[in-house]
């Protein structure tokens, strides 16, 4: 039996796992002692090899027939197709007529791949990626105040010597169980904040004194930072020092958070004047200025998923820098990563402003340098294009993209208003979707190309803490499937480019290296060789001049100076403004919206595991029993939510755990049970971000009877019942 070190395919914690292949063609998974995960996996790592062996599993290219069903077809004939299809359309309507769209599970070395081809072959500026729903306002909040966008710019472990932690909008012990173990020493401490209008898994650690759980009105976190701002430079609790010698703006700063004195943000927050000023006061001890051990403020997807998530973003960092915290060991700021290559992914070409090494497509100099890397005139290059969700609303419309290449996304499960997006897909020519299962997305292409899994393929991905990885073979794919390298390489081919585009990871990795040497994100000194002999390498790793010692890596950012041609962090002043659906009369309630343990993302993947159906095999949705009484809403009955944008449809779970303003509901279903049939596509204006995490909602005891077949069910095979797909049979 074959054993292979590698790392889990979901999160970006990318836990560590021993791979030992067994026949016919599965892996056994055990978890394997590593910095973040220690030896731990959650429950989806554990059965991670299960979807190795799916019975739908993708063996055959498929082709939409005459007859509107999906047909086998040879690798020949479908690429074939897609070429010919593309070039035929850009003839009659020009490159921009062919979107892209990446995934933030892809390794290095395929988002590299894909946004070299989308702008060396197709030519086309439309390409974006599913990362735009998950870290887009963290790394424009970070971008535009540290100079930087790495999630977290030192390394997890560092958290375990903290006196205090703020958790905004992050339920680690469900969404990343493993890294709860780093919250051990400052729960011990009593100094783990978390805010959250849920008391979810990891507001509970806060419990029997380990810290607090701070519960505002959804859609106020903006708020409540700028009155914990307010506090910390009211009550002489900044770093002045610190302030003095590293940052600019203060004075800015320090007239905009004049304005939001704790009592009015009370008032907005629903959070009291002693819990801010004791949320302040704590953070502001634990502050080395103040001879504290340490803290730190973490952002997640519960507040950067807003139409104010920038800005949020902003006000935690700003927070961070008056308490003189990052650049510092032991303290800092950062953002928890998603999904597992969420920061990679976005590194090196996928996002619709950027080119490999971080850089920005619209900056001559970076244009000049990523065109000798690939052989080509920079002119040729085309120059920004839209975030995801502005190009999903143009889909099919005039003078919009009238195909689309889809590559590691479910988009009609996990975008926001997801019955507009299946309608942008209807109207579309040509829809290309390359998986390794029959996602929802996939059911609905023209042509679906199957390609490789986690285990099968060798690659890099990036970790939540900027560390690079190496994904390892451990087994063979099934014949007939092929890498994603491989179908780029044969689609540039066919469509007459001259570009080079090598099929083998470690020579795209090499290319990759020099297309971002120089840049933010600089990968050149690394390489597959070096990686598979020192596992702890943080990213930027320049290459090392003639003669000298290899980078050691950067495990920890910002301790000599911000990268800002002055070395200073910038205060940025923002304001609250609210989310751009407030409730109202004939939607009374708010819909906040996440994950729950048993399933990852749209669930294509562990919906088809059945350990975690079992787990959990249908969308609960948690409603205050104060909010159900008045509803006339039973344990167990179905309920109805409706917003503007569509109705669906799940089984009612009585808890004290929401506010009875707030009713929860997990995102990883299709069907009738869909949360992204609800939320709204409004965006953020600086990161595109789209709002998920709150929406005003009619909730209403549901009557009549619901089609679970609405959309095909993944899971029929399991044997485990329709509710599996959505909410169950309902006459």
């Amino acid at each position: 039996m074959r054993v292979t070190a590698s790392h889990c395919p979901y999160c970006a914690l990318q836990c560590a796992q021993t791979l030992t292949a067994h026949a016919p063609d599965g892996v056994a998974v055990t978890a394997r002692v590593f910095p973040t995960n220690r030896g731990g996996m959650c429950q989806k790592g554990w059965t991670s090899g299960s979807v190795l062996t799916a019975t739908d599993r993708l063996r055959t290219p498929l082709v939409r027939g005459t007859d509107g069903e999906l047909h086998a077809a040879t690798w020949d004939d479908a690429l074939d197709l897609v070429a010919s299809r593309i070039a035929a359309l850009q003839a009659e309507s020009g490159p921009d007529t062919i979107a892209v769209f990446g995934g933030g599970g892809l390794t290095n070395e395929k988002a590299y791949a894909l946004g070299k081809f989308a702008r060396t072959v197709l030519r086309t500026r439309f390409i974006d990626y599913n990362g735009r729903f998950c870290m887009a306002s963290a790394a424009a909040g970070a971008n535009r105040t540290l100079g930087v966008d790495r999630g977290l710019p030192f390394p997890l472990a560092d958290l375990g010597g903290a006196q205090a932690v703020l958790l905004l909008g992050s339920n680690l012990a469900e969404t990343m169980p493993p890294a709860v173990q780093h919250l051990a020493g400052v729960r011990a401490r009593g100094g783990l904040v978390v805010v959250d209008p849920r008391r979810s898994a990891t507001a509970s650690l806060t419990a029997d004194g380990a810290g607090l759980h701070v519960q505002p009105v959804p859609g106020t976190d903006l708020a409540l930072l700028l009155g914990l701002a307010h506090v910390v430079l009211a009550d002489g609790l900044a770093d002045t020092d610190y302030l003095a010698a590293r940052t600019t703006g203060l004075e800015e700063l320090r007239r905009s958070a004049a304005t939001w004195w704790p009592e009015r943000t009370e008032l907005v927050t629903g959070v009291d004047v002693p819990t801010l000023r004791r949320l302040a006061h704590l953070l502001a001890a634990a502050s080395p200025s103040r001879g504290g051990s340490g803290a730190y403020v973490l952002t997640g997807r519960g507040v950067e998923q807003s139409s104010q998530g920038t800005a949020t973003v902003t006000a935690a960092i700003n927070l961070s820098l008056l308490l003189g915290l990052p650049g510092r060991v032991g303290s800092g700021y950062g953002a928890i990563t998603g999904q597992g290559n969420g920061q990679g992914g976005r590194e090196h070409g996928q996002k619709s402003d950027q080119l490999p090494g971080y850089r920005s497509i619209e900056d001559d100099a970076a244009r000049a340098h990523v065109a000798r890397v690939w052989g080509v005139d920079p002119m040729t290059i085309p120059r920004s294009g839209v975030p995801a969700v502005e190009l999903l609303r143009r889909l099919g419309t005039d003078g919009g993209p009238r195909a689309l290449l889809v590559h590691g996304s479910n988009v009609v499960v996990s975008a926001p208003a997801a019955r507009g997006v299946r309608d942008r897909l209807a109207a579309l020519d040509l829809l290309v979707v390359c998986d390794f299962l029959p996602s929802e997305t996939a059911l609905l292409a023209d042509v679906v190309l199957p390609v490789t899994q986690w285990a099968e393929e060798e690659g890099t991905m990036t970790s939540l803490e900027g560390r690079v990885l190496r994904r390892r073979r451990a087994i063979a794919p099934p014949p007939g499937v092929r890498s994603e390298l491989e179908v780029v390489a044969d689609l540039a081919r066919r469509l007459g480019s001259t570009v080079a585009f090598p099929t083998e990871p470690a020579v795209v990795f090499d290319e990759l290296a020099r297309a971002s040497a120089g840049g933010r994100a600089d990968y050149s000194g690394l390489s597959h060789a070096r990686l598979d002999v020192e596992d702890d390498l943080f990213w930027p790793v320049p290459a090392a001049s003639d003669g000298a010692a290899s980078h050691p890596g950067t495990p920890r950012l910002f301790l000599d100076a911000f990268p800002w041609p002055d070395g200073r962090a910038r205060l940025v002043p923002v304001q609250h403004v609210g989310p751009t659906e407030d409730v109202h009369p004939g939607a009374p309630t708010y819909l906040v919206t996440g994950r729950v343990l048993a399933h990852y993302q749209s669930g294509a993947q562990t919906r088809r595991v059945a350990e975690l159906v079992a787990s959990a095999p249908e969308p609960l949705l948690e409603i205050h029993p104060l909010l159900a009484d008045l509803l006339d809403v039973e344990p167990g009955d179905l309920v109805r939510l409706t917003t503007p944008r569509g109705t669906a449809v799940a089984r009612a779970h009585l808890t004290t755990d929401v506010r009875p303003d707030t009713v929860f509901l997990p995102f990883h279903w299709s069907g009738a049970g869909s949360a992204n049939r609800l939320t709204t596509d409004a965006t953020d204006p600086i990161s595109g971000m789209p709002e998920f995490k709150v929406c005003a909602v009619e909730v209403a005891r549901w009557e009549g009877s619901v089609d679970v077949l609405d959309d095909e069910s993944l899971l029929d095979e399991l044997g485990v019942g329709a509710t599996a797909a959505g909410v169950g049979a309902v006459g």
